[in-house]
């Protein structure tokens, strides 16, 4: 209550005078704090990338592979692919016709890069789900469901 009574705490004077003390004082401090600010910048760009990766299941190295709306597909068709390779052996016509699904699910993706949002939406929902169908049948495959 007692402010209130004494007036507003930021009068033009005072204002003012800030800015004087900025002008002088500011050429001084940015080239000091501009190596920290860099710094910090760099670290926080190196953390997001790090969380990206990681939502798309895959290596900071490889992050860039993978951009767009249907990040996240591109990425699931590529460790669906890798993960065909170690049943190759043993079944190699599924695994050549999945390969020819997966061709045809990553052109649907790319397709879909270009699309009003709701019908990309709707494609990118087609996408998963078949592929949730394959990796089902790619696990009962590998014996682990």
């Amino acid at each position: 209550m007692a402010r209130k009574a004494l007036g507003p705490r930021l009068t033009p004077a005072k204002a003012k005078n800030l800015l004087g003390v900025a002008k002088v004082v500011g050429p001084v401090l940015i080239p000091v704090l501009a190596p920290f600010a860099a710094k910090a910048a760099g670290l926080v760009s190196d953390r997001y990338d790090h969380y990206r990766a990681r939502r798309l299941g895959v290596g900071v190295e490889d992050l860039t592979k993978y951009t767009g709306k249907g990040a996240r597909l591109h990425a699931r068709i590529a460790g669906f692919a890798q993960a065909l390779d170690e049943l190759r052996a043993k079944d190699a016509d599924y695994v050549t016709e999945t390969e020819s699904r997966l061709v045809k699910l990553a052109a649907a993706v790319r397709a879909a890069e270009r699309m009003p949002t709701p019908r990309r939406k709707a494609a990118h929902r087609a996408v998963g789900a078949d592929l949730d169908v394959l990796e089902n049948e790619l696990l009962r495959r590998l014996g682990v469901s």
